[in-house]
């Protein structure tokens, strides 16, 4: 029954990111936002919502194996997994902004995560205390200003001279609201059942939460990125995985250290590594020939499966 639930849950959760995901690009469209900052601001959080749900699950509950592997899990697939099958499937050319600003915020905020969780500033016995998280929320706000003020300046010519001639605004926030509504309660179950599974197979909370919980919560970003390649808009692909990932660590983590502070030994310094790592990725892999191309694509997939194999044998 606990599979069945779990199975339902990530059907539930995938239709409810979608149904989010198109009614706010819907909004932002009529908005005249640029692509890309439709995938990183819109997109990008919209399809954070299981994480940011499922981590402040964690935190209230003193589980911050499960608030913390959930991030760290996510954007390690997020850039490892989904944009590797993204890139596979249509390269990704990136922009000039992309080189020097996207993608090196991201960079970033990863080393920024690492340097908090291992107390290179405080020395504090706590992984992320409440003043990481006030940190965490200040830069986010920093991104958020970069964002507002410099990404909308990017409008594509599609987006800038094209009239949007899809469905009314009031259409669009419907639809959004719908999906938020089933993205909730889907996530809600999905945690519950995840965990109970877990327990029953004798794996830790840090195991389950690095892989299946955060997989299971990175469909919607999954499927937005697939589909915005299939539709040829690779910017709203790229940006979507640089702006999920941006605020899972800054927000997410963020709000949840500020809720209780989290200590969580058993996400080890080499998750964290391959967190940073997988950015680092990204951003040369941007540079090279302006674009991700599909052999990248599948050297991020290999290296996403490198590191399941390795979770696996420390399990083992």
């Amino acid at each position: 029954m606990e599979y069945f639930i779990l199975v339902i849950s990530l059907l539930a959760i995938a239709f409810g990111a979608n149904r989010f995901v198109d009614g706010a690009v819907g909004i932002a469209r009529r908005l005249k936002i640029s692509d890309f900052v439709i995938g990183a601001v819109v997109v990008g959080f919209g399809t954070s919502f299981p994480e940011l749900l499922v981590s402040l699950k964690g935190a209230i509950s003193g589980n911050a194996d499960v608030a913390i592997g959930n991030v760290v899990g996510s954007n390690i697939f997020n850039v490892l997994g989904i944009l590797g099958i993204t890139a596979m499937l249509f390269p990704i050319p990136t922009t000039r902004e992309n080189i020097r600003r996207d993608a090196p915020f991201c960079l970033g905020v990863s080393v920024l995560l690492l340097l908090l969780a291992f107390d290179f500033f405080t020395k504090d016995e706590t992984l992320l205390s409440r003043v990481d998280g006030v940190v965490l929320i200040a830069v986010f706000a920093l991104f958020m200003w970069i964002m507002l003020r410099k990404g909308s300046r990017d409008i594509s010519a599609d987006t800038q001279t094209q009239p949007y001639i899809g469905k009314p605004l009031w259409h669009s926030i419907t639809v959004a609201i719908v999906g938020l509504t089933v993205l909730i309660l889907g996530c809600n179950f999905f945690v519950e059942q995840a965990v109970i599974i877990a327990r029953n197979l004798g794996v830790s909370d840090a195991y389950i939460s690095i892989t299946l919980i955060a997989c299971g919560t990175s469909l919607p970003e999954l499927a937005a990125s697939v589909a915005a390649a299939f539709k040829k808009n690779t910017q709203i692909a790229l940006g979507n995985i640089i702006g999920s990932n941006i605020f899972n660590i800054l927000f997410i983590l963020g709000a949840s250290s500020l809720i209780r502070p989290l200590h969580s030994p058993d996400i080890v310094l080499t998750d964290y590594l391959v967190m940073t790592g997988a950015a680092l990725i990204l951003m040369v892999f941007a540079i090279t020939k302006v674009r991700i191309s599909r052999f990248e694509g599948f050297l991020m997939l290999v290296a996403y499966v490198a590191y399941n194999i390795w979770l696996l044998s420390m399990q083992g």
